[in-house]
């Protein structure tokens, strides 16, 4: 009856990190390149009160064992990197990626930060950047006087200026992709991730090429949460939470029942 208790509190913390889970999912919903977090769990240590196999007579052994477990803990909360919709905004400077692979973005300690969100802009002097100011990698400037900028599927980046109808080639976009994009550190927020161990280096190309997305100018990719999925995990969550305090509930009027028991 007390190992119960304990049991059932640990299913009720478990259900709690994922109700939490799905709040920053919801809270998100309308992100820019958003990627949606699950909880995955795992069952607890068992004790062993008959091992299975054990002697019950001589030359009898018993097919089955009494094991009973200890409850559930949050094993990972693990990014789900399925791609979001596309949304059409018209702005030369809103990129998405169709596929594979993330911006890379220079940090003011040097640091390469990776994002899926494109929704660059341009500070005084024509560099291309996110909104927390921070440049995009390789960097790339656009001149103040240009008229007209097109970023191909390739990442190539030309402007056209005033008096030159042909237009000039500025640079190219580069993508990174990851073998474990799971693995990457979300730690920093703003849509950055940061490189781990368990994502992994990342292999930098141009679009297209080596198994990356390419490019869509004028386009930004949505948060991939779904609204209803995550509602009705919402639902199995708190019904589950439920589940585990009845339990307690349980357990206490029985405790309760025998502490009562009179000779």
């Amino acid at each position: 009856m007390i190992r119960s208790l304990f049991t059932a509190a640990t299913g009720m913390i478990a259900q709690q990190m994922n109700i939490d889970a799905i709040a920053n999912n919801l809270a998100n919903v309308n992100t820019t390149g958003f990627k949606r977090s699950r909880v995955n769990f795992q069952d607890l240590l068992y004790e062993t009160i008959k091992p299975a196999g054990s002697e019950t007579t001589a030359g009898t052994t018993i097919p089955e064992g009494i094991q009973i477990g200890h409850g559930v803990r949050p094993s990972a909360v693990s990014k789900i990197f399925s791609s979001g919709s596309a949304i059409q905004t018209g702005n030369p400077l809103d990129l998405m990626i169709e596929g594979d692979g993330f911006f890379q973005i220079e940090l003011p300690d040097g640091t390469t930060a990776y994002t899926r969100d494109g929704a660059f802009k341009i500070n005084e002097e024509g560099t291309v950047m996110t909104v927390d100011g921070y440049p995009l990698t390789p960097t790339i400037t656009i001149p103040t006087e240009a008229e007209l900028v097109t970023i191909g599927a390739d990442g190539t980046v030309s402007a056209r200026v005033p008096g030159n109808n042909t237009p000039q080639n500025i640079g190219t976009l580069e993508l990174a992709r990851f073998s474990n994009p799971a693995g990457l550190d979300a730690r920093l927020g703003r849509n950055l991730f940061l490189e781990t161990q368990a994502s992994g280096t990342p292999n930098v190309g141009q679009p297209g090429l080596d198994g990356l997305g390419t490019i869509a100018q004028g386009f930004l990719e949505n948060s991939n949460v779904q609204v209803v999925e995550e509602v009705i995990q919402m639902i199995i969550a708190q019904r589950a939470y439920e589940a585990n305090s009845r339990v307690i509930q349980a357990s206490d009027e029985m405790l309760q029942t025998a502490n009562n028991v009179r000779r």
